[in-house]
Formats: structure tokens, sequence, C-alpha cells
């Protein structure tokens, strides 16, 4: 299968404040235990080191440290801890280092700092520019915080920067949901990633659902707010992600391009293909304090990928890009011939849900539109 790009994914678990959306591995404190947590993720990346023998062979293309809050975390600690991996791991001279960080809990001389620190790309969670909404996510920060985050990111040396933004929010109007974009596109930010609110178990939002705009009324504003970024000279690389040239995100663009990584930090998943062919996926114990008293070792929840099981993820990633694949893409990252995606493939193609030519095999605008249920059709594999 030959040498698959490998990143590093660092979840720091603790937040301000629990969103009533929020579904990740995210804790309410007010006291971090800074040290001991970097401590036990230094210990946790020895572990990962050790158990996974070939990873020495192979540099790493990109750094994720994400939560949570991680920008709670102080400039000291992020630099003990980048410090810390680059010490353990070769890194690619070039290698995206990205740091999430909420308005709120950010500053021009903090984010400064994280760029000293060595962190190239901030990851702001925005969500909205409008202080109503921002109200009925529960979100900590309110619209002038919004912007005074970004114009921290923009001024802190940082390479780059992307904002999160979601649409289809609690009684949010179309209108509303276009100045939104709107007021992105005015801060000339070179990464926007728009994505629907959804409804997810486990959250405040799921046993007391709000209000929420109409599908009529949300098809209206994707469409709208699609041809406003593409104006704007944003290019949709990803079914939610927007970019300028040249500001794609690498980081993420491995995991769509079912790359590998490793994970370290309390319920962080990670993924692994093997010198052997076999692809390992994996999580780390999930609560703070587990983590803490396990110093930080040991993997949890390891499960090797059945031959069905890396066609359907690879479908499930890969398709969410507006290039898609290759045939040779799909044959390395899989260890799969692809042939036999022959039936369920002409299937696609015949419904106009996904296109094969010379430049492989991508989701049509219909398909995008309808993709979990034709990344469904590649879970089942007859000949697997």
């Amino acid at each position: 299968m030959g040498l698959i790009p490998l990143a590093l994914y660092v979840h720091l678990p603790w937040c301000e404040k629990k969103c009533p959306y929020c579904d990740f591995n995210s804790h309410e404190s007010q006291q971090i235990p800074e040290t001991a947590y970097v401590d036990a993720l230094l210990r946790d990346l020895d572990g990962e080191i050790e158990a996974s023998g070939f990873v020495a062979s192979r540099k790493i293309v990109s750094v994720f440290i994400g939560g949570g809050t991680p920008s709670l975390f102080s400039v000291g600690a992020i630099e003990r801890l980048l410090k810390g991996i680059s010490t353990r791991l070769p890194l690619l001279p070039d290698a995206e280092i990205t740091l999430e960080a909420n308005p709120g809990s950010v500053e021009q001389a903090r984010l400064a700092g994280y760029v000293q620190a060595g962190v190239t790309r901030f990851s702001l969670g925005i969500q909205s520019f409008d202080s109503q909404s921002l109200q009925h996510l529960g979100r900590v920060h309110d619209a002038g915080e919004a912007r005074s985050a970004v114009d921290a990111a923009a001024t802190s040396g940082a390479a780059t920067f992307n904002l999160d933004l979601m649409h289809g929010l609690p009684e949010q109007t179309a209108a509303q949901g276009l100045t939104d974009i709107e007021t992105a596109i005015a801060t000339g930010a070179p990464h926007v990633s728009w994505y629907q609110l959804t409804i997810e178990p486990n959250t405040r939002f799921y046993s007391h659902t709000p209000a929420l705009p109409l599908e009529s009324e949300l098809g209206r504003l994707e469409d709208e707010g699609c041809s406003r970024l593409l104006a704007a000279g944003y290019e949709r690389y990803e079914i939610s992600a927007w970019a300028k040239a040249g500001e794609r995100c690498q980081h993420n663009l491995n995991y769509w391009q079912f790359g590998d990584y490793l994970a370290i930090g309390a319920g962080a998943h990670g993924k692994l293909s093997g010198a052997d062919g076999e692809i390992l996926r994996y999580a780390k114990t999930r609560r703070p304090e587990d983590y803490l008293a396990n110093q930080g070792t040991g993997r949890r929840n390891i499960r090797r990928l059945s031959r069905d099981e890396r066609i359907g993820e690879f479908m499930m990633n890969t398709l969410r890009l507006a290039d898609g694949f290759s045939e040779a893409l799909f044959e390395s990252r899989t260890g799969r011939a692809f042939c036999e995606l022959e039936e369920p493939l002409g299937e696609m193609v015949d419904k106009g849900l996904l296109t094969h030519g010379n430049c492989g095999v991508r989701a049509t605008d219909l398909g995008w539109r309808y993709l979990d249920d034709v990344v469904g059709r590649f879970f089942t594999d007859p000949q697997a």
C-alpha cells in the first residue's frame, strides 16, 4: 500500500460552557490541570510511537489541536506540547499546525504567542456573527467578540486561519444566514467552513429541540450562500469547506483522502494503516480524569476494518471532496481492486449521483445532496 500520509490529532477536552448542540468530548471546567495534562499527552505520544514501530519512517504532515477549547490553555502549555511533539516525531518542514480557538478566549497577544510557539493556522469557532443567534446556540461570545477574534487571528502572524460558521440555526431567517456569509467574506478570511446545524443524540438540543428553519428556507439559503462565496473568490473544495487559492486545510484534507492520523488526548480517535495492509481504528479513554489517572497511556476500542468497511469508509470521506478520488488513490488507501466497485458505482452513475471518467469518481450536485444514501450503498459488498 506504500507510505500513506500521517498526521497527529491532539485533543484538549475542556471548555468554558458546554453548548446545547455539541456532542464532542468536551467538559466544562474553570480549573484546567495544564501541566499534568501536557505530561499525559506526551506520555501518550510515547506510547503511540512504541506501539506503531513504522511511525518513525513517516513524517508528520500536520498537527491539529482540537477540543473543547484549546485556546483556554496558556501559551506556555502549548509551547511545551509542540516542543515535546517535535522532539518525538519527524515533522515535514512545512507541516501545518492548527489550534482551535473560540472568541471570548482569544486576544491578539495570546494568538501571537501561539504563533511563536509554532502554530501556523487558527480555526475560529465563530458559528455566527449575530448576537441573538449566538445566544440561541448557547455560545459564550457575542457578535463583537466574534469580529475581534477574526481581527486578532488576521494580525497574529499565523500563516492562515479559517472561520467555522453554521446555518439553519434556531429562529434564523435566510436573510440572517446570508448576512453571516457576507460578514465572513468581508473579513477577508482565507477559509470558511459553512455547515448546517444538526441535532445529535446526547445533547440538550436533542431532548429539547428548538424551532428550526423549514427545509425550503434552508435550500434557498444554501443556494444563495454558495453563489456569494463563489462570487467572492472562494472555491468549494469539500461539501462544507470553502477556500481561497492555496488556503485549503491540509489536516482535514488528510482525513477526507483517507490518510492516517495518530491520536493523543482524552477521547481522541486515530486511524493507522500497517505495513501488512491492515487498517486500525482506535480511541483513547474518554473522561479527562480517567485519562489523567491512566497517565495518558493505552488505546481503547481497537477495531480492525473489514474489507467491506475499508470501501465504505473510504467512500464516506473522499466523496465529500469536489475532486472526488482517483482509481489509484482508492487502491492505495484501501488495498482493494477498483473493479470491485463496478456494480454499486455503475448504479450510482446511472442515477446521476456520481460521475466516473478520466478525472476519477466524483459526486454530482445531486449526489452531494443525498450523500448519506450514496455512501450507504458502498457499505454492502458481496465480495467481502
